[in-house]
């Protein structure tokens, strides 16, 4: 029986929408467990992008490395690393593929316009309007040495380049007019005159002089996708992107203080208050009982963080090499060594490490924590965990009072950590009126419900808030 809202719902009619995030580097990805397939074999993207669109969700979302992590110089070989090159990877999935959309993460920091916006427009035209790029940006210089200039931008030149940047683009996507190209043999011209514009620009960035060479798709331009959580990155978002992705999903509170924030943001940049769509990143733990559910997170818990991870996260805090101690004993009784750059994974740290350390020693000693128990119970809280009929009661709420708009889901196993969730969640969200139940159209644009690109709109238009 289907159920209905209560009136005072504030979004009575708003759907959920679902991603899946195919994750570059990392460790949440379980790669040692005996039912876990190949994380670089094409069969296995081809797997979960096919279950993605079997269960209706908008988009497939590559992540991306431009270079291996690494620890006191040497390769972290305990994540799961290695990703093809994310616009030829999609450009594949197009073909086995109809309805689902394909986002690349692709730097701005390290590509140029004139190249990325042909070859995103490229993939945009072969998919027939379901592309999207995820903007990402990189302020250190471990990444930077892999590029002829080498350096880094400063943190906070980083946006602004990538502002440029989209703006670039998206001259070059508008370079052509719609109905550019000849619709008859009979006609006198390939392109109608005057319909291929030259695009000039010269900024801080980028200096450009072409002529676009690809037509507009039938969604105008890729999507933008957008992950900034700063103050920053998150007014970028609110006048550049149509979707961003947040760290704050799990819980309510959370969640609404960030919509209502971004929310904000848009009308301060002159858009409507719902032109972009919220969708945290999560992981969906799904069993038969709330009981079998939260033994399964436990387990995953151990897979994830096995004894040589955990070594590995507390030895960066400790600034020490950990690995020879027993993960399941104590934590170590020395001080943390403080220095500005530890030299992995080229970041810098952002927390005092003794700090952390202190409140790490209390919390295990009150709890009879190992090492181990320690570093999962205090490392990031993620995702979902409960029954189909119960995650799907928590995720109307979430949805009908303005929380997320949906979420990009992070499975913990490639390729079948989206069976549970298409084959068991998804009919939970439909009977109770949340989740489509086919495609509503075409188009990524369309499916996920969003207006016209920016550029193609009246100045009314940008000015009008929701």
């Amino acid at each position: 029986m289907t159920r209905t809202d209560p009136l005072d719902v504030p979004r009575p009619h708003a759907q959920l929408h679902f991603g899946v995030f195919f994750q570059g580097v990392n460790h949440w990805t379980i790669w040692s467990a005996p039912d876990s397939g190949s994380q670089i074999d094409p069969a296995s993207f081809r797997r979960v992008a096919q279950t993605a669109e079997r269960g209706l969700f908008d988009a497939f979302f590559l992540g991306e490395g431009l270079r291996l992590r690494e620890v006191d110089g040497k390769i972290h070989d305990l994540d799961v690393a290695g990703r093809p090159d994310a616009i030829t990877q999609l450009a594949a999935l197009a073909a086995v593929t109809r309805r689902i959309g394909l986002v690349s993460t692709s730097n701005s920091t390290f590509n140029e316009p004139a190249d990325l916006a042909r070859r995103l427009s490229g993939l945009d035209l072969l998919s027939e309007g379901r592309a999207g790029w995820n903007v990402v940006t990189t302020d250190n210089a471990w990444t930077g040495a892999n590029f002829r200039r080498g350096g880094y931008l400063d943190h906070a030149d980083r946006y602004s380049r990538a502002e440029e940047f989209l703006t670039v683009a998206r001259a070059l996507w508008d370079g052509w007019k719609d109905g550019a190209i000849a619709d008859s043999a009979g006609a006198r011209e390939w392109s109608a005159p005057g319909a291929v514009h030259q695009v000039r620009h010269r900024g801080p960035q980028f200096d450009v002089d072409l002529v676009p060479t690809l037509p507009r798709s039938a969604q105008g331009h890729p999507v933008i996708f957008q992950a900034g959580d700063s103050g920053e990155g998150r007014d970028f978002a609110a006048r550049n992107a149509d979707v961003i992705f947040s760290a704050h999903g799990d819980d309510f509170d959370d969640a609404l203080a960030f919509a209502e924030d971004i929310r904000h943001r848009l009308r301060a940049a002159g858009r409507p208050g719902d032109d972009l769509r919220i969708l945290p990143g999560t992981e969906i733990i799904i069993g038969a009982t709330e009981e079998e559910a939260q033994e399964k997170k436990r387990r995953l818990r151990l897979q994830q963080v096995t004894p040589a991870t955990a070594l590995g996260i507390a030895g960066l805090l400790w600034g020490i090499d950990l690995s020879d101690r027993d993960a399941d004993g104590p934590l170590p009784k020395e001080d943390p060594v403080v220095s500005e750059n530890d030299g992995s994974f080229g970041a810098r740290r952002t927390a005092d490490p003794r700090a952390v350390v202190a409140e790490w020693r209390a919390k295990a000693e009150a709890h009879g924590w190992s090492l181990r128990e320690t570093v999962i119970a205090l490392g990031p809280q993620r995702g979902h965990v409960g029954t189909p009929s119960g995650l799907a009661d928590k995720f109307a709420h979430f949805v009908r009072h303005g929380a997320v708009d949906g979420f990009n889901v992070t499975p913990y196993l490639i390729p079948d950590g989206l069976d549970d969730i298409v084959d068991l969640l998804v009919p939970e969200l439909q009977e109770r009126g949340i989740y489509r139940t086919e495609y509503t159209g075409t188009t990524l644009r369309e499916n996920l419900g969003l207006r016209e690109p920016l550029t193609h709109r009246s100045a009314r238009d940008r000015r009008q808030t929701g």
